[in-house]
């Protein structure tokens, strides 16, 4: 089955991935892809960031999910790392990486909620990072279902209005996540999920 590699994000995106097709490493320029193409959005307006310390891309606000797909990339496992900036603005900032897909409604993404980070209530910072795997397995069917096990606290909580550095590491059926984490060969946190 070819995987299909989606982006829900800003900033330049740096990647490994392994595939029964392709073997690569690199940074693909949002920017370049942007100007030739290379980048196919679904229920967004696709932006461009040019500040001093980050080059990339953005999506604008909707309801539902909004992707911008990266074209001509197969991945299955490997290490997707990325700069993602959301806001500390409740229920309406929603920014991650999509991966594993087969169309717009049907993949699997790690994604911050921001305006969670630094919740006073344990249970709403509880919720700062989310796995799901769509359409059958919502946040709303992952919480109900197996409370806590693919959704956790950021710790330590990162300012919501930064830009947060995000290590994605997909190893069969594990995903390891990690946040702002300087040492590559560390362990993460609490962020692994086991599908």
């Amino acid at each position: 089955m070819k995987n299909i590699f989606k982006l829900l994000m800003t900033g330049y995106l740096f990647f490994s991935c392994n595939s029964a097709f392709s073997q690569s490493t690199g940074v693909i320029d949002l920017h370049k892809l942007v100007n030739t193409n290379g980048i196919e959005v679904y229920n967004r307006a696709l932006g461009l960031i040019n500040e001093e310390s980050h080059l990339g891309i953005s999506l604008s606000k909707d309801l539902g999910e909004g992707i911008a797909w990266i074209k001509g990339v197969e991945f299955s496992e490997g290490i997707i790392e990325f700069d993602v900036r959301g806001e500390d603005v409740k229920q309406h900032s929603f920014v991650g990486m999509a991966f594993h897909a087969k169309d717009n409604d049907t993949f699997d993404a790690i994604y911050l909620r921001p305006f969670q980070f630094q919740e006073p209530d344990e249970i709403l910072r509880s919720h700062g990072i989310q796995y799901i795997s769509l359409p059958d397995f919502t946040w709303r069917i992952l919480r109900e279902k197996f409370p806590d096990k693919y959704e956790h606290a950021v710790i330590p909580a990162p300012d919501p209005n930064d830009w947060v550095h995000v290590r994605i590491i997909i190893k069969g059926s594990v995903i390891s996540t990690y946040i702002n984490e300087p040492n590559p060969g560390a362990l993460p946190k609490t962020w692994s999920w086991k599908n």
